[in-house]
């Protein structure tokens, strides 16, 4: 009988590409997310790359089809504790541990929060009529200034104002309701 060997840890991924591809659509939130825990910049590259390096070295580990953004974030969390712990710099450092895993669960309750809000505006958008969607991607996804929306649409900048406005307010209602659909269930 076959069985599966476990990876070899700190062995390169078998597939590079996954991880290259996983990498870099989490890349800046990564980043963000280490530099806000850590007070300084040069400090925050040295955990990062460290970071990055550990995520190749486990890659191996990583289910796919599972969620890389929390991976990677125990993974940059237990990075930065570590680069903490062994600084210790000053007499407060067990006191600035448990801050910085606060800071870290409020980051990761605030990035939930995000990420619902924007899976409810995307089905809020997929609601509205093709012309009105039409107009929030020139202005928000092309970053069309509502002169140029007046001019593709023929419209006037005031027409265009009042109208951006009133969908707005759509979606706004639209993605509290789902919100509160959601949360009822």
């Amino acid at each position: 009988m076959l069985t599966q060997m476990e990876p070899e840890p700190n062995a390169p991924p078998e597939n590079p590409e996954d991880y290259l591809r996983q990498l870099a659509q989490h890349e800046r939130w990564l980043a963000t997310y280490v530099y806000s825990l850590v007070a300084h910049s040069f400090d925050a590259e040295d955990i990062l790359q460290e970071v990055k390096l550990t995520l190749w070295r486990n890659f191996a580990k990583f289910q796919s089809g599972t969620n890389f953004r929390a991976w990677a974030r125990t993974i940059a969390l237990h990075q930065v504790l570590n680069f903490r712990r062994s600084a210790k710099r000053h007499a407060g450092a067990a006191l600035e541990e448990v801050f910085v895993e606060a800071v870290a669960m409020e980051l990761d309750r605030q990035a939930s929060a995000l990420e619902s809000q924007a899976e409810l505006l995307g089905r809020c958008l997929q609601k509205l009529p093709e012309a009105h969607r039409k107009l929030i991607v020139w202005r928000y996804y092309e970053d069309c200034s509502v002169p140029e929306i007046a001019a593709r649409s023929r419209r006037t900048e005031e027409a265009v104002y009042r109208l951006l406005s009133r969908i707005r307010a759509v979606l706004s209602e639209c993605v509290v309701r789902s919100a509160i659909h959601v949360e009822a269930r």
